[in-house]
């Protein structure tokens, strides 16, 4: 936990060292002329340098404010989570095309693991005919162990994704169940649900089934698998995102004039009684001035600043984050004596211990560096994995490898001769049952203050880095409307509902509107 704020009366610029001092990144701003230009240029700081804050920095340079970005570590953090780019990640590819970067591997294909080997081989669905959603979903894996009678009991599900329509309504309606509640209400078999959806959900939510929103369930099921064929298509970074793609635009920035100021944690901030405005932040013993602030950063290190802030304490959509919840992950890189073939690049991988899913990177076929490397070389990432946080390297080390053994046979030879374990506490956002109402808006109710990420609400549909790619454009265009200047960006929306979906939404809610206004129908319903 953050230092508790000071008093009120002591956050005073008086008795804070001035932010021109605050950190080397601002030195080159010290001369005269420098010093008017950036004057007369309408000031924004933005914290969190994860994609919502390089989204908002990025635009916001571009539009000439000065713009200053605050983040806790010493440079943009490695990615943690869903580390793929899927085929309706429109406004991310169109932002890495605009920065000239090429940082992606081919489409690849992928699979699924239990602890009897591979049990569904998903292809390439661009390379095969374009079916009707859902039926690509549907007939074009390779289900080794699942008959088809499973899987088709899959289509009453269908009638809730009609029914989930993004809206606010929708998701007060399935925010109240749970995942494992949904698929049992809509006869989805027991088969079905444990070997392909509950691994899933694991793995993109970050939590087992019964823990997880049927809303947010919903929400990600359509945009990933069930709207178009081709979506569940995914390219993977050749080296770290870090590497690849955050410090190459970080330094794209920087020439446009972008502050980076590292090691940088908000415990305050200074409003201004008058306008009822946030004229600046405090990081520790220094003060940040802006005339419009973005905060851009995950539950757990906002709800770290909530409870040092008196400021942001004082209203209730502040209040409301300290009951959002976050999920320990684990990240395990290994290096083994010998090369082991491992059929898919990505895997998802179920039914060990309590972890249930993780997910399992082959370095080899991503990574330019090891791409000629004689030994194999994997990432694995394991949610929900507090029980592992207080284990030694040792313990979780040899744990992973006897879950990759029951998934590949030849990891059972195989020898660790090198090891890198990262524990990630708190780190990704839990959508359990109940956490709808407790999400923020992207506006607040400090007129220039705004917050973007992963886990805000909005209507664009997307999902993970997208959504807080989006999430991130969207406050730099409430920035640029709040201070009159600049140009909107420019939001790429998520590819239309096919035809046949849309003629169903549509009817759906007709339907439910002709029974909202039928209070009898109600009853016997």
């Amino acid at each position: 936990m953050w230092a508790s704020a000071a008093p009120a009366a002591l956050v005073a610029t008086r008795f804070l060292r001035p932010r021109e001092s605050c950190c080397r990144c601002c030195a080159d701003s010290s001369s005269a002329s420098n010093s008017i230009h950036a004057a007369s240029r309408k000031k924004v700081v933005v914290v969190g340098a994860g994609w919502a804050g390089l989204a908002s920095a990025h635009h916001l340079c571009k539009q000439g404010f000065e713009v200053t970005l605050l983040e806790s570590g010493n440079s943009p953090a490695e990615e943690i989570g869903v580390k793929g780019f899927w085929r309706p990640y429109r406004n991310l590819f169109s932002a890495i095309d605009e920065l000239g970067l090429q940082p992606f591997t081919k489409w690849t294909s992928s699979a699924l693991y239990s602890q009897e080997g591979m049990e569904v081989k998903f292809p390439i669905f661009k390379d095969l005919t374009q079916l009707p959603t859902p039926l690509g979903a549907l007939l074009y894996p390779e289900f080794v162990n699942l008959p088809l009678v499973d899987r088709l009991a899959s289509v009453p599900l269908i009638s809730a994704v009609i029914d989930f329509d993004n809206t606010d309504t929708a998701w007060r309606k399935y925010d109240k169940m749970t995942s494992r509640e949904l698929f049992k209400q809509y006869g989805c078999s027991e088969s079905l649900f444990q070997k392909v959806f509950e691994p899933m959900l694991h793995v993109g939510l970050f939590a087992p089934a019964e823990q997880c929103s049927a809303a947010a369930t919903l929400a990600m099921l359509y945009y990933y698998i069930l709207s178009h064929q081709q979506n569940f298509d995914a390219v993977w970074c050749r080296g770290t995102i870090q590497e690849k793609i955050f410090l190459p635009w970080l330094e794209s920035m920087r020439l446009e004039g972008l502050k980076f100021c590292e090691n940088k944690s908000v415990t305050e901030f200074i409003v201004d009684e008058d306008t009822g405005c946030v004229s600046g932040l405090v990081c520790g013993e220094e003060i940040y001035k802006a005339d419009a602030i973005i905060l851009a950063v995950g539950i757990s290190t906002l709800q770290s600043t909530i409870r040092s802030s008196s400021v942001l304490q004082s209203r209730q959509e502040f209040l409301g984050v300290l009951n959002l919840a976050t999920v320990d992950v684990v990240s395990v890189k290994l290096w083994f004596d010998r090369k082991v073939k491992i059929p898919n690049a990505a895997n998802i991988c179920s039914g060990f211990d309590d972890l249930i899913s993780w997910t399992l990177l082959d370095l080899n076929s991503i990574y330019d560096e090891y791409q000629d490397e004689q030994a194999t070389v994997l990432e694995v990432e394991i949610y929900c994995a507090t029980q592992l946080l207080a284990l030694k390297d040792e313990q979780i080390v040899a744990k992973v490898v006897a879950y990759l053994s029951d998934c590949i046979k030849d990891f059972k030879e195989a020898i660790v001769v090198q090891q890198n374990i990262v524990k990630h506490a708190k780190s990704a956002t839990h959508f359990f049952p109940g956490s709808y109402k407790h999400m923020m808006r992207s506006s607040t109710t400090f007129p220039n203050l705004f917050v973007a990420g992963d886990w805000i609400l909005n209507r664009h549909g997307s999902w993970s880095k997208e959504k807080a790619y989006v999430t991130g454009l969207e406050v730099a265009n409430r920035v640029v409307d709040y201070l009159g200047e600049g140009e909107f960006a420019k939001i790429i929306a998520v590819e239309e509902d096919e035809a046949h979906f849309d003629a169903l939404r549509s009817l759906n809610r007709r339907f439910v509107e002709i029974r909202s206004q039928l209070p009898v129908f109600e009853y016997f319903l």
